[in-house]
């Protein structure tokens, strides 16, 4: 099978989404099939592709974004994209329609995966009548985009509800975004968390992820500000970058915490693993999520995790057996959990080890064949429309042949 993987946005571009393509085309090419990534890139753009199979229109710059995009594909693109028997659209705004205009005429089928909360991030990063106009504008883009394509999935049963909330009626598949989890089940030597202040006695939390305003960070740090008020050995370790360090520093500073919190910055994927080793518990205020590899990955390293009840998180954690998950903006219930997580050294044990288990049901290696059957049944029914309309067709053209 010839598999067109369509993306705004792809390596160097570090994201869950370029982590999903990457990780589906590794296994999908280790099953014999033919895996292309369509994307862009600037005309300066320096990057050097380490893969095979990386197809590159040139597009324009945004803004000062740092990415490029375009309103259409090369020549060389389009050539090669008509060859293929599939095409799964990442992204719904640039890529999407682009791909559906294409392949619509061609008889290609389409499948889309919503990975991104869109309403959220337009609340954290637009004006709040902006922001208002966007949801609006989701509710009558997002559904009739739907409709053009073949399949919808959703990565969570949460992310198909926030979908038909959206208003789209359309069918909606339900497959995880797998996680290659054993470099991180595999890791079980405890990392040296000494070069950062925590001794091996801290009770030390962590977070993986974007440091951004959609991520709820400054909620996470209220609530681990009211626990080492108390609670003098414990720790928190935010591992990841981005526009909200500078703010949440500042943040730290006021309260006091610059000895209990620790920033790493980016870290290399390869190197995660040992970083999660070195903790306790994995914790995390995000709404955001559609399908939190983050959180699998730490269930996969055997750390329990403490959430908000949301869809994505509140479809991976089981609340008392994985976990802890609380209210949205219930600060007070929020900070109980995690003095409960904290204290009660076994049952963040027993969490932790129930957490590692329950991430095989996200392994890639199971992810990916639910993939590729969803595939195998869109490309199947597309065949058995082209044939009914072939029939219908010959049956006009033989009753006006008989006129």
């Amino acid at each position: 099978m010839r598999i067109g993987m369509m993306a705004d946005l792809y390596k160097p571009h570090i994201s869950g989404v370029t982590n999903y393509i990457s990780l589906n085309k590794d296994y999908l090419e280790m099953h014999g099939h033919e895996v292309f990534v369509f994307t862009f890139k600037g005309k300066e753009q320096k990057y050097k592709d380490t893969e095979s199979n990386v197809i590159r229109s040139v597009g324009i710059p945004l803004l000062d974004f740092g990415i490029s995009i375009n309103l259409r594909y090369s020549k060389e693109t389009r050539d090669l994209l008509q060859t293929m028997d599939i095409a799964h659209v990442q992204h719904p705004f640039i890529s999407g329609p682009l791909t559906v205009n294409f392949c619509r005429r061609r008889g290609i089928p389409v499948v889309f995966t919503n990975h991104t909360r869109y309403d959220l991030y337009a609340q954290a990063y637009l004006p709040p009548i902006t922001s208002t106009i966007s949801e609006t504008a989701l509710e009558t883009y997002m559904p009739a985009f739907c409709r053009s394509v073949d399949k919808v999935i959703a990565p969570s049963a949460g992310m198909r509800d926030v979908l038909r909330r959206y208003g789209v009626d359309s069918d909606i598949a339900v497959i995880p975004n797998g996680v290659d989890i054993k470099p991180f089940s595999e890791h079980t030597i405890r990392g040296d968390r000494s070069p950062w202040g925590f001794s091996p006695e801290d009770i030390l939390l962590i977070y993986v992820g974007r440091i951004g305003p959609e991520k709820n960070l400054q909620f996470l740090l209220r609530a681990f500000g009211g626990v080492a008020q108390v609670y003098d050995h414990v720790g928190l370790m935010l591992v990841g970058e981005g526009p909200e360090r500078a703010n949440m520093q500042e943040q730290i500073r006021q309260m006091g915490l610059e000895e209990r919190v620790r920033f790493t910055g980016l870290v290399p994927y390869e190197e995660l693993p040992s970083y999660l080793s070195m903790a306790d518990a994995f914790a995390s205020a995000s709404v955001s999520e559609v399908h939190p590899l983050s959180v699998i990955e730490a269930m996969a390293s055997g750390l329990p995790v403490l959430g908000i009840l949301s869809p994505g998180v509140g479809d991976t954690i089981v609340d008392g057996s994985t976990g802890f998950l609380s209210e949205q903006d219930d600060l007070a219930g929020f900070t109980a959990r995690m003095v409960r997580l904290v204290t009660d050294h076994p049952k963040r044990q027993a969490m932790g080890m129930q957490a590692r288990v329950d991430s095989e049901h996200y392994a890639i290696e199971r992810t990916s064949m639910q993939l590729l059957e969803c595939y195998q049944e869109v490309i199947a029914d597309t065949s058995t429309r082209k044939r009914s309309l072939r029939v219908r067709i010959n049956r006009l053209i033989g009753k006006w042949i008989r006129l």
